[in-house]
């Protein structure tokens, strides 16, 4: 292997730059204030954690892992994900706390990419966990939620798409049994054309291929239930659309069904999830700023079991699909020559008191005065003797 050049960086990893990270302190100042706003508090985890536990239970395939070894031989992992952190939080240091528990994070999670294909191997993520509360109203609040944070932060062109893995799994499985799962990666990769082709070369009656391809139909408002009832009658699939069917009347109760749609063939990737599931988008991308739903049964795996759902953003993500931000912070310059700089950092000092984000620049060190001007909403000039001055 050749030695990296100076300038390279490891296989996803970004650097950000200052406009960029104003941008995103912004938007994650706004996605936490709404946050806090409805009852949720922040929590903090460990960079790193146990590969037996956290690892495991993530549900992150295992060549995604960032892996390393600590002095008593232990597996260690990066984070890749915030859920099972916090499931591991609470059933730890939070084990005496009663639920429901309404927490929210930002934190950096790190997943291992095999090629350089655009996939950061380190992003942001902020969102919330309600861990506690198995009932459609939490499903409702956290979806309301994510809508709230993203207009909040300044989002306006958006949808959100919400499906339920009860009802995917219980038509495939009613129709094709042991071949469910890969018309699942089909429907996670939304590879539509693959799941057609599949369907067609499935020795099954044709009636079940009808019933098949129907499934890639069930997008829009509430009668999509409708529509979605006449393709299944067991059990499991029956109380899938009752849950959703609640669950539309929750979301116009909180007004934002403009934001959101049914998509009956959504899959996530997270293995863990069990019940509903959704996907916000902007205009701007190609891909889901957001995500989140349902798992019942990951911190059953920490031995504090619970009904559980909640939600994560995507932070580079959402200020790409935002754009450009308006600045709320005045940037001042104060430029002087050595005659007047007891007088400059005086001005300086008074500025910064009032809040104001403040640079004092020494005349002598600037080639550029007007490209440097270029850069601040005001300049001020301390340069030479005072008018009066012998």
């Amino acid at each position: 292997m050749s030695k990296p050049l100076m300038f390279e960086k490891p296989l996803g990893m970004r650097d950000t730059l200052p406009e960029m990270y104003e941008m995103k302190k912004q938007v994650s100042q706004q996605l936490e204030a709404e946050m806090t706003g409805w009852g949720y508090q922040m929590v903090e985890t460990p960079t790193l954690e146990y590969y037996e536990t956290v690892g495991l239970a993530s549900a992150i395939l295992d060549q995604q892992l960032f892996k390393l070894l600590d002095q008593q031989g232990n597996t260690l992992v990066l984070r890749p994900d915030m859920t099972a952190p916090i499931a591991r939080l609470v059933a730890s240091s939070m084990k005496g706390e009663a639920y429901p528990l309404r927490l929210s994070y930002q934190s950096s999670v790190y997943r291992a990419q095999q090629h350089e294909a655009g996939k950061p191997a380190e992003f942001e993520q902020v969102g919330v966990e309600l861990i506690g509360d198995g009932t459609v109203s939490a499903d409702g609040e956290v979806i309301a939620l994510m809508v709230s944070s993203l207009k909040r932060a300044g989002l306006t062109n958006f949808k959100v798409a919400i499906g339920h893995v009860g009802y995917v799994n219980a038509l495939l499985l009613d129709i094709v049994g042991e071949r469910a799962d890969e018309l699942r990666r089909f429907l996670y990769e939304k590879n539509y054309v693959g799941f057609r082709e599949h369907v067609k070369n499935l020795p099954i009656s044709s009636i079940d291929k009808g019933r098949l391809l129907s499934l890639l139909k069930l997008r829009g408002g509430k009668d999509t239930v409708e529509e979605a009832r006449k393709l299944i009658s067991t059990e499991e699939g029956t109380k899938a659309l009752a849950e959703l069917t609640e669950l539309w009347q929750v979301l116009e109760s909180y007004g934002i069904e403009e934001y959101v749609k049914l998509d009956l063939n959504l899959v996530l990737h997270m293995s863990y999830y069990t019940g509903v599931v959704f996907e916000g988008y902007g205009s701007r991308l190609g891909v889901p700023l957001c995500s989140g739903g349902r798992y019942d049964e990951l911190l059953g795996k920490f031995d504090r079991p619970g009904q559980a759902t909640g939600f994560g953003v995507r932070l580079d993500l959402l200020v790409e699909a935002i754009g450009e931000l308006a600045s709320t912070s005045k940037k001042t310059c104060i430029v002087f020559s050595k005659e007047r700089r007891k007088e400059a950092f005086q001005k300086a000092a008074s500025l910064r008191a009032n809040g104001e984000s403040v640079v004092v620049q020494d005349i002598a060190g600037v080639k550029d005065v007007d490209g440097m001007s270029e850069q601040f909403t005001e300049v001020h000039y301390f340069i030479g003797a005072k008018k009066g001055d012998a």
